[in-house]
């Protein structure tokens, strides 16, 4: 065997389970996952979406347990979204002080005070359009926008959110909102932006849970061209000039590059949003017995850390904090 003495034996360090789990780069925890929650309307309350089995509309009643569950399996954070039926062209509902957000903000901070709640800041789950912003023209008004995403986050403190997490993509919301924040008294609270958001066709069982569709057109005048890696960087640098804390890279699975190129540039916590698309997918192969889900959800996941997020967002936070519940 001497002639075989010039190469390099990586074999040794995959020798076992134990080896390998020694030399392992990148690690899951249940304290990376922000687990998200559509909160409705009602008593007695839980609609599975149809597109997203295992996801569900939870009324105040039922919520508690479900954030209980959450919080015992070692998930540290959830993000809330809004299901409403009284919808108005500018979002009514999203800056109201006895909001569904702005409730179910209380109601869990109240019997979970260490668990941090993300209030989701946009205004489409309650305009009756489906933008995210006012209508002028047959266009989204950037400006006039801004003023009531700021109103919204302000009432989201308020409320007792830990985070807020503006996601409408408006030139300058991190700017307007870190005002808003800081002149009402909220200067200690976080904004984690959906600093590149792409306009995805992975969005569309989200669309379902938070009926949020929009009503005309798209949002390919707001978000991003998925073809864009650049535009990129630009987004996230004027969101760190602006105050941003947390950056947002939206979709994950298929801009793990992004995500990356998020990561090298800028020193502060990269958040990868494993969306409804990327979730539905996995669901429906792994209901027709095509893969198997618990390999192939950790493999999706750690690729997510591998390439530089610190924190994950996905409807798998909690099967994944149990999967590791398992192996310890």
């Amino acid at each position: 065997m001497s002639e075989f003495t010039n190469f390099k034996r990586h074999r040794r360090l995959r020798s076992s389970i134990a080896m390998r789990s020694m030399v392992r780069e990148t690690h899951l925890r249940a304290e990376d996952f922000i687990y998200p929650m559509f909160v409705i309307e009602g008593e007695n309350v839980k609609n599975e979406v149809p597109s997203m089995p295992g996801v569900y509309q939870l009324s105040f009643d039922l919520l508690l347990d479900e954030v209980r569950e959450v919080y015992e399996i070692g998930i540290r954070s959830v993000i809330f979204f809004g299901v409403i039926s009284d919808k108005d062209e500018i979002g009514t509902g999203a800056f109201a002080e006895d909001g569904i957000i702005q409730e179910a903000t209380r109601l869990v901070k109240k019997e979970f005070p260490e668990l941090l709640v993300v209030a989701d800041t946009c205004l489409c789950e309650y305009t009756s359009h489906g933008h995210c912003g006012v209508i002028h023209n047959h266009d989204v008004d950037n400006d006039e926008s801004l003023k009531l995403l700021a109103k919204t986050a302000v009432s989201q403190a308020e409320a007792g959110a830990d985070i807020i997490a503006p996601s409408n993509m408006m030139d300058g919301f991190v700017a307007v909102i870190r005002n808003a924040l800081d002149e009402a008294g909220f200067s200690h609270i976080p904004i984690m932006s959906y600093a590149v958001k792409y306009a995805s066709a992975f969005y569309g069982p989200f669309r379902d849970a938070a009926d949020s569709t929009p009503q005309f057109g798209d949002r390919k005048t707001y978000q991003m061209d998925p073809a864009n890696r650049l535009e990129a960087l630009r987004e996230a640098e004027s969101d760190v000039a602006e105050g941003a804390d947390f950056l947002i890279v939206k979709p994950a699975m298929s801009y793990l590059d992004i995500v990356r190129e998020v990561r090298d540039n800028f020193n502060v916590p990269v958040v990868a949003y494993n969306v409804s698309g990327e979730y539905a997918m996995v669901k429906a192969a792994a209901q027709n017995g095509w893969i198997d889900e618990k390999a192939l959800v950790m493999e999706k996941l750690t690729s997510m850390k591998r390439a530089g997020a610190d924190l994950i967002i996905s409807y798998y936070a909690k099967d994944v904090a149990n999967w590791l519940k398992e192996n310890e």
